[in-house]
């Protein structure tokens, strides 16, 4: 079993990276977004949850995620969380089930920060993208996806995203062993990395 983390900052292209490793191994794969694992805070009322800081670790249950992670390292399924962007909290009828496969991928803008989870990473791979280009996908994604204003995306990528990017994300990449430049447009790379993982694979069959 192998675990990839793939890390970069919001629009930089992960998901893009993701689908592609993905269609080259096929049933191999298994995803574990880091946004499933955003703390609960149906506590609050609505328009606190709405001020939640996304872009701060401490937003993130990594206990849970740590702990799902060993499981399935472990050969056992987990119960992965439902968590809603439009109500600002996690299901509490809801889960989803994802078993173990010889390739676990978790992506997310923080995954870099916690220290144990990196721990538990064969390999971290950081998507770069330019500022311009991250600023037009968080906008295209936030309007069309969760219903945003272009006035409130802007304010969150001024207030948030660009300084917790600063913060606490752009610093992480010193983790990584791969870095991609050009988000996820860069064929050249993904191409290369498939291949490695397919040769990480190869050798811990071995």
């Amino acid at each position: 079993m192998l675990v990839i983390g793939i890390a970069g900052g919001s629009g930089s292209g992960k998901t893009t990276v993701v689908n592609a490793i993905t269609r080259q191994l096929k049933e191999k794969v298994v995803i574990i977004p880091q946004d499933s694992y955003y703390k609960d805070s149906s506590h609050l009322p609505l328009q606190e949850r709405q001020k939640v800081n996304f872009d701060h670790p401490d937003s993130i249950d990594f206990r849970l995620l740590n702990e799902q992670l060993k499981m399935l390292k472990d050969g056992q399924p987990i119960e992965q969380p439902v968590y809603s962007y439009l109500t600002c909290s996690r299901s509490r009828t809801e889960t989803v089930t994802v078993r173990p496969a010889e390739v676990i991928i978790i992506e997310g803008i923080l995954i870099f920060t916690c220290p144990e989870l990196r721990d538990q990473m064969d390999i971290k791979i950081f998507v770069d993208a330019d500022d311009d280009d991250r600023l037009m996908r968080v906008m295209a994604r936030d309007i069309l996806e969760r219903g945003k204003t272009v006035e409130t995306v802007i304010e969150r990528y001024t207030k948030t995203v660009k300084p917790m990017y600063l913060q606490f994300i752009e610093p992480s990449k010193r983790y990584a062993d791969i870095i991609i430049p050009q988000g996820g447009h860069n064929k050249v790379a993904i191409d290369i990395i498939s291949a490695t993982i397919e040769k990480a694979l190869h050798k811990k069959t071995e």
